[in-house]
């Protein structure tokens, strides 16, 4: 039996729009929603420098345009204005790198737009545009939105402007590892998930529910061959609203931690360490700077709720904390051996905490992996012919053994995640339950990948 390869696929143009369906009639009125979105989503034009073979090769499949040569390459995508005075939200994969950004109204006025700031951890960007008076949308509340809730997609996919597309909320926080690890490895990953037809062209578009009020935006689809074949995924605005304002505010994300490393639950995992939930976030490790740690919480606990919000997944715990502030304090319940129990930790900035630590719970984690890591040097990197990765220095029993992986392997990526170190590789496959695809290098120049279960 084949399998089904399936490729998460940025978009550049893309906006949703949703409607409720009255109880009494069954009647569903999107006209209101789409009258009040499309006025506000912008296209986004931006210009980037042709920088060499892999970029002349990706860039214009997942954005419809470019090409061989030294002229700089034009790629389009969508915008959502969330403010009359020009502020603008769009997807930070749309926008970063790019020498020139003009943004298109709906009217069809032209403005050269700023970069007010990004961040690739959430694959967001804010733009500012000079002019006052514009239509805008209002933010809703991403996390009230229920599955099969009807939504609209309005954007300007395959270069038609002010397209608008309807379905239905099908999933809510979903992590499909679409956005590619940062420097230190955070990704914040949450996704709700929709069948609204969308296509290339419309990332950085609105998602919004039946009352015209912004509830995502746009950034991905689910597709073997770059066009839509299913389903499009939207970042949460209750993650949006946050991000944006520290962009704003700061010119960078405040990034509230709680220092812990988790695990996903599943049936089997959950019978090997006698859990009595299978809903939440097992807690796999504990920094030791982290006020998690000093608040009780302790390794083997299952995280259930945050304040008054429900956990049920890993991705669902990290949305509720990357909505926080560090300094905020949160009420964190665990399920501990069939015990709830509850407490209040003040979240830290990522910086402050020790993420090198993480106390994992069990035997030595490289004796689960079999084998001995060390962060390259300088030289090490330039003899491999890469700019980053773990190095393999010895394999003993283990599952990299028996993947096939050999000493001298140089790990550059964990399923699709640039891997930078050996904490931050530790702390990624602390947190994975399940399949998971290794990529690097050895000395002599081969590429390999391996693929192995944890």
């Amino acid at each position: 039996m084949k399998k089904r390869v399936l490729e998460f696929v940025f978009l550049s143009i893309f906006a949703v729009v949703s409607a409720n369906v009255a109880a009494q009639t069954g009647y569903v009125d999107l006209v209101s929603a789409a009258e009040k979105s499309v006025p506000a989503v912008v296209h986004i034009k931006t210009e980037f420098e042709q920088v060499g073979n892999s970029f002349d090769y990706y860039f214009p499949w997942l954005f419809g345009y470019g090409g061989r040569g030294s002229a700089p390459v034009i790629a389009t995508g969508s915008g959502v204005i969330i403010s009359g005075n020009g502020y603008i939200v769009t997807n930070n994969h749309v926008v970063e790198n790019a020498i020139s950004v003009e943004v298109t109204l709906n009217d069809k006025r032209s403005y050269k737009a700023t970069v007010i700031g990004t961040d690739p951890s959430s694959d967001l960007a804010l733009l500012k545009i000079n002019e006052s008076g514009l239509p805008y949308l209002v933010y809703g509340d991403s996390d009230k939105a229920k599955v099969g809730e009807w939504v609209l997609a309005v954007g300007n996919p395959l270069n038609l402007n002010s397209t608008v597309t309807a379905g239905i909320i099908s999933a809510k926080a979903r992590n499909i590892n679409i956005i590619e690890g940062t420097r230190d490895g955070y990704a914040v990953e949450s996704f709700i998930q929709t069948d609204a037809a969308v296509n290339m062209g419309n990332s950085g578009g609105a998602l919004v529910n039946a009352a015209g009020e912004l509830i995502g935006i746009n950034a991905a689809i689910e597709s073997g061959t770059g066009y839509y074949s299913g389903y499009s995924f939207a970042i949460p605005v209750n993650i949006v609203k946050k991000v944006i304002a520290d962009l704003r505010d700061y010119g960078e994300v405040q990034r509230a931690v709680l220092g812990v490393s988790l695990k996903e639950i599943n049936a089997d995992f959950a019978k090997q360490n006698n859990l009595s939930v299978l809903k939440g976030a097992y807690v796999a490790g504990l920094s030791q700077n982290s006020n998690a740690a000093k608040s009780g919480i302790e390794v083997g606990d299952v995280i259930t709720k945050v304040d008054d919000k429900n956990i049920t997944s890993t991705s669902e715990l990290i949305e509720k904390i990357s909505q926080h502030h560090p300094g905020d304090k949160v009420a964190v319940s665990v399920n501990r051996s069939g015990v709830t129990k509850t407490f209040y930790v003040t979240l830290t900035s990522k910086d402050d905490v020790n993420g090198t630590n993480f106390a994992a719970k069990g035997s030595n984690f490289n004796s689960l992996l079999g084998a001995s890591l060390s962060n390259p040097t300088a030289q090490e990197l330039s003899k491999y012919n890469v700019s980053n990765g773990v190095l393999v220095e010895n394999v003993g029993n283990g599952v990299l053994k028996e993947a096939g992986i050999k000493k001298g392997f140089m790990i550059t990526k964990v399923d699709r995640v640039t891997i930078r170190s050996v904490e931050q590789l530790t702390e990624l496959l602390n947190s994975k339950s399940g399949g998971v695809l290794m990529e690097g290098k050895y000395e002599n120049g081969m590429k390999a990948y391996y693929g192995f279960g944890l």
